[in-house]
């Protein structure tokens, strides 16, 4: 009986760490992908802009240069 406990406690100490490991996994992963969709806001914008400025280029090219 006493064997059983030793083992039943041994899998649960595995578990508990394993919850931890994750856990910590998890919010580390949250924070890359925070990372990334911040990144990708940024790169969005930048399109938005380079779009913009190319098409305000191309408005001041006169219609027989295009």
């Amino acid at each position: 009986m006493e064997s059983q406990l030793n083992s039943l406690e041994i899998k649960l100490t595995q578990l508990v760490e394993l919850c931890q490991n994750l856990r910590a996994e998890n919010q580390k992963l949250r924070q890359q992908v925070a990372v990334a969709n911040d990144q990708n806001k940024q790169l969005g914008e930048r399109v938005i802009y380079a779009r913009t400025r190319m098409e305000n280029l191309l408005s001041n090219i006169p219609e027989g240069e295009v």
